[in-house]
Formats: structure tokens, sequence, C-alpha cells
């Protein structure tokens, strides 16, 4: 175990499968192929994307609308009229055709300034979507890096069960060596064989658990889950964080927070929207029409008209039964509730933040010790190992060094990964993650 400026790393026991080829994968590379293959990154992503295509003036209903419109009837049809000048116009089977076409445009002056205020809300709800796109790369960036310092972890451990069983063996070997001569017997010979077993079941136990680690890995990386790798990497944990600078971070950089600020502008500009639909509405149109009009008999046996037009509308609300009344209120209750959630969220996570902080700092301050610990425990586990060669120890002596070097091992371990952990949450909060 090597301690250097206060930043501690574990040293791991690399155990390679006979004859499978394994991929060397370090922290880094692990990354890199998670934010290149992430299937929940891939769908923000799109969402980003549909978000940056509504962020238009067009979709706000700001762009004027252009339409071309055209009909043409033919029609057989029996004629019978009596004109005013006694005329009488009889004819069966007499054939029409009515030709009506048009170019218009219209475009909304005023409306309350609701377009202003849609568009407005379309280009947040894109940057809503950028900040869902980040909280997503942080999300992704932790997972990873839990999940491999996880494996260092396991395989750290089992690097200490590895070394207990050299122990076990050169146990069983000097029983074998005593027993020739004469000064053991079959029970040291029996327990230090079954020492040896245990021991082993314990690291075959262990050695499941990092192939499970890594199969979690794969998944996050979006790899075959029977892909074969290799993890060479030491936990070295940051102990210069500062509770006050990750709490500001916090609250100025955390997607999430930033998030809970967009929805409450969002909110606001949806109020502002509904209530614009209580002012008047000025739109201006203008276009050109071409009608034509045949008649194989009848008063009038061919028409035609054409122009340009122009025109104003002007749109005044008076009174609908309450509803835009009704729905500004609502907008009003959403706009409040945005409020609070966002409250919400910094109480949670500003209290998630210092439980954080306080299990970061204690569990630095415990692996001072327990590095001590460790130490000492394979210093004694060494000494005992050689009183027991000498006849001044016992093998059960030798086997409780064991236990206790096991025991420190684990709780070292698990000490350093534990503030890792804590520090690799405090920096997601606080969007202070490397990647």
């Amino acid at each position: 175990m090597i301690i250097k400026n206060l930043r501690y790393s574990l040293v791991l026991l690399l155990l390679p499968v006979p004859g499978i080829a394994q991929q060397k994968l370090d922290l880094q590379q692990a990354i890199n192929i998670a934010l290149k293959n992430s299937l929940d990154l891939q769908m923000v992503k799109n969402d980003l994307q549909a978000s940056t295509i509504n962020n238009n003036y067009g979709v706000a209903g700001g762009l004027p609308l252009i339409q071309a419109t055209g009909t043409d009837n033919a029609q057989n049809i029996n004629v019978n009229q009596k004109l005013s000048s006694g005329t009488v116009i009889k004819r069966n089977g007499s054939s029409s055709n009515t030709l009506n076409t048009g170019l218009g445009a219209s475009v909304l002056v005023y409306n309350g300034r609701r377009i202003v205020a849609n568009k407005k809300r379309l280009a947040t709800l894109e940057q809503m979507s950028r900040t869902d796109l980040d909280s997503m790369i942080i999300n992704v960036v932790a997972n990873v890096q839990l999940t491999y310092y996880d494996i260092v972890r396991q395989q750290s451990y089992a690097a200490t069960l590895q070394k207990s069983i050299d122990v076990s063996q050169q146990k069983l070997d000097i029983v074998k060596a005593k027993r020739e001569v004469g000064m053991s017997n079959d029970a040291d010979l029996f327990q230090a064989q079954v020492d040896i077993n245990t021991q082993q079941q314990a690291l075959q136990s262990q050695l499941l658990v990092i192939s499970q680690d890594k199969t979690a890995l794969l998944r996050l990386l979006t790899l075959k889950a029977d892909s074969v790798i290799q993890v060479s990497d030491t936990i070295i944990v940051d102990t210069k964080l500062n509770l006050d600078t990750v709490l500001n971070s916090l609250l100025l950089r955390n997607p999430r927070m930033l998030a809970a600020d967009l929805q409450i502008k969002v909110n606001e500009l949806t109020e502002r929207q509904t209530a614009a639909q209580r002012y008047p509405s000025l739109s201006v149109n203008a276009g050109y029409d071409y009608n034509r009009t045949e008649a194989g008999a009848g008063n009038v046996l061919f028409n035609q008209n054409n122009g340009p037009y122009v025109g104003a509308g002007l749109t005044i609300p008076i009174f609908n039964g309450t509803i835009y009344k009704r729905q500004q209120q609502v907008a009003r209750i959403a706009t409040y509730n945005a409020k609070i959630e966002k409250d919400i969220f910094t109480r949670n996570y500003t209290a998630n933040t210092v439980k954080l902080w306080q299990a970061y700092t204690v569990n630095l301050q415990q692996v001072t010790t327990a590095v001590s610990n460790y130490d000492l425990s394979y210093r004694l586990l060494n000494l005992v190992l050689q009183r027991f060669q000498l006849g001044q120890a016992t093998i059960i002596d030798v086997k409780t060094a064991q236990q206790s070097f096991e025991n420190s091992g684990y709780l070292l371990v698990n000490l350093t990964y534990a503030a890792k952990a804590a520090e690799i949450q405090l920096k997601s909060l606080a969007n202070l993650l490397d990647y």
C-alpha cells in the first residue's frame, strides 16, 4: 500500500484467464467508450436535436403563412331559366366548368406578444435539453467510474486473499517438513490443508464477484457482455475537495439545478402566452385571385375575374366563459410549483452533499489508520509464520494472524473505495468530474 501526499493508492492483483486474450482497459478508455456507445446518451441527444429543430420562429407562429388554393369543377346539368325579358332557356345535358385559383399570404402583426413569448419558451426548452444532455453525461461518467473502481476494489481484496493463500502454502510446507522429522501431527497437517482449501474457495468466490462487476462495466460501455477485459489501475482519492466550493458549484453548475431554473422560466413564458390570448389580435393579408366560369346554357355563358387583394383582420376577445382567465391562473400555479420544485432540489441536493462530505472526510481519516493496520498485520503475519517455523507459535496463531491480515486488507480497500465513491458523487453533484 502506497501513500503519497495523502493520495491513497491500492495496488492491483491481475488475475489473467489462461488461454484467453484480455483487452487492457484503463479508466479514461472506459469513459470514452461509454460516452461514444451509450444508448441513453443517444436518446438525450435526439431529444436535443428535436428541441433545436423546434426552436424556430415558424414554429412559434412568427413567420408569414403563404398558401395557394385551386379548384376546378366540371358539371353536366339541365338548365331551366326564365329571364325578366320573357326569354325562356331550357336545355338538358348542358356542360359547365368553374375554375377558382388563388395565392394568399397572411402576417400576424400583433397578438399581445404571444409569439415573442412562445419563441423564448422554445429557446428555453432547447437550453433545458442541453442541460439534460450534460446531466446524462455526468451520470454516465460517474457510473463508469464507480463500477470501474469497484472492480479495482474487488481485485485488491483478491490480492490480499492470494497473499494469505501463499502464507497458507508456506504453513503447509512447514507442517509437512516437521511431520517428516516427527515434530508435527496429522491434526496440524489436516488443519493446514483445510485452511488452503477454504481460502481457495473464498478466492474463487471473489473472482466471481470480479467477473460480475466486469459484466456490469461492459453493460455500461454497451459492449458484449462476454468480452474479456483486464482492469489495471489504482484507487487514488483526491483529498483537496472543499465543502464550500462543492456547495457553490452545486448551485451554479449542477445541470438539474440549472434545469429547475429553466423550468421556472418556461412556465413564466407559458403564463405570458396564456395571458396574451386576452389581447386583441391583428393580422394583415394579401393575395391574388383568379376565377373563371363557362356554361353551355343559361343567363351567363362566360364569366372571368382576377386581381390582387389586400386586407386586415382584427379579433377582439370580449367574453369566452372566463376560459383564458382560468388558463392564466392555472399557468401561474404551475410557475409557483416549479419554484417549489427548485427549492426541493436545493434542499435535497444540499443535504446529500453534506452527507457525502461527512462520509468522504471520515473515510479519509480512517484510511490513514487502516494503512497502518494493514502494514502491521502483514508484518505480524510474517513474524508469526517465522515463529511457527521455529516451533514458537501454533498453527492456530498463524491462522489468527492470517484472518487479521485479510480483515485489515478488506477494511482498507473498502474504506478507500468508500472515500473515492463519495468523491465521485460529490464531484458529479457539483459538475466537477473530469472526463
